[in-house]
């Protein structure tokens, strides 16, 4: 499909914001780091090996059960990092506020920036902030940026997913996505849905410990799993199995899903990662994942099948089977 003007679904993360990329920007900023389309760049300086990543936040609301936009930067950005495999150490943090907002919210989220950052043991170490004209922004939105060394010796990335490697998330999905709409809709929940936004760096750092043959780790952000495990089967080339039943849902987040008529693997997380790793290390990795507070819900959710046919397939609960394509934007627009 042609576009004029940008729409809204491009930035979703799902198959018109793969266009937008691969149509827009890397033609013309084309260099062999951004051509892997990654969670972050991965490069070297001497022998030091160091990554870098950079997001941007325009959540709304920016107040949301289980965290806040200023969190939520911190988190993801640190995140982004060590899927990478890297030690996330020192972050920048650009702000762009609207004319009109309100001091104590900021005071509130600088707070809560700070915090997050201290819980992920990385530091702010320099920022930018600009005001724009009321009605020029939606309140507050902002960008941070990070970097962090890789000490790894393997090479995490979606080509080096292999053939039999296990697919396992470290817990429920879509939490987060379903925290946003509960919040958007006021569905009147009796027990409120958290959002997961959480620092995974030392859930990472204990399964990197744990085995040295990790091949793939991506945390499930925009599109949710469905949208990510597309882009990883795409990219390595190979086709990956999950299976629904064994994929964690919190039943909360399956109401609203059933409510709403949404697919819980289309939902966005913030504090989820999948792990690619041989089959004799399944059981190292989802021994320390249990012992992490990040980790105690971890399931085995697929398999990597042979290399050739690269698509995503679900066997279903009821005994089929489907394929999974990439949605065309995003479920639940400004999720993060």
């Amino acid at each position: 499909m042609q576009f004029d003007k940008i729409m809204l679904d491009h930035g979703g993360g799902g198959q018109l914001m793969n266009d937008l990329i691969a149509h827009k920007f890397l033609p013309k900023l084309k260099n062999p780091y951004l051509e892997r389309m990654e969670d972050g760049a991965v490069f070297d300086i001497g022998s030091i090996k160091l990554c870098f990543s950079t997001d941007s936040y325009v959540v709304s609301p920016i107040f949301f059960p289980g965290g806040d936009i200023g969190s939520l930067s911190v988190h993801g950005t640190v995140n982004d990092i060590a899927v990478c495999g890297g030690i996330p150490l020192f972050l920048s943090a650009g702000l762009i506020l609207e004319e009109g907002f309100s001091m104590d919210d900021l005071d509130k989220i600088i707070a809560s920036m700070a915090q997050a950052a201290a819980n992920a043991g990385v530091q702010i170490v320099t920022g930018d902030t600009k005001v724009v004209a009321r009605g020029a922004a939606d309140g507050i939105f902002i960008n941070v940026s990070g970097i962090g060394i890789i000490k790894y010796k393997g090479v995490i990335s979606p080509r080096s997913v292999m053939p039999g490697d296990k697919v396992i998330i470290n817990g429920t999905i879509g939490d987060h996505g379903a925290a946003i709409l509960c919040k958007r809709q006021d569905l009147g929940f009796k027990s409120e849905i958290m959002s997961d936004s959480a620092p995974l760096n030392s859930l990472v750092d204990s399964i990197l410990c744990a085995s040295p043959n990790i091949h793939c780790m991506r945390d499930v952000t925009r599109g949710g799993l469905g949208a990510i495990m597309c882009e990883i089967a795409t990219q390595s080339d190979c086709q990956i199995t999950l299976e629904e039943g064994c994929i964690p849902v919190q039943a909360e987040v399956r109401g609203v899903c059933e409510i709403l008529g949404i697919d819980p693997l289309f939902l966005a997380n913030e504090g989820k990662t999948v792990v690619f790793c041989p089959p004799e290390d399944t059981a190292k990795v989802m021994g320390v994942m249990a012992e992490h507070k990040y980790g105690k819900a971890a399931a085995i959710i697929g398999e990597v099948g042979k290399k050739g046919h690269g698509r995503l397939i679900l066997n279903t609960v009821i005994g089929g089977t489907r394929e999974i394509d990439l949605p065309t934007g995003e479920l639940v627009p400004r999720i993060c």
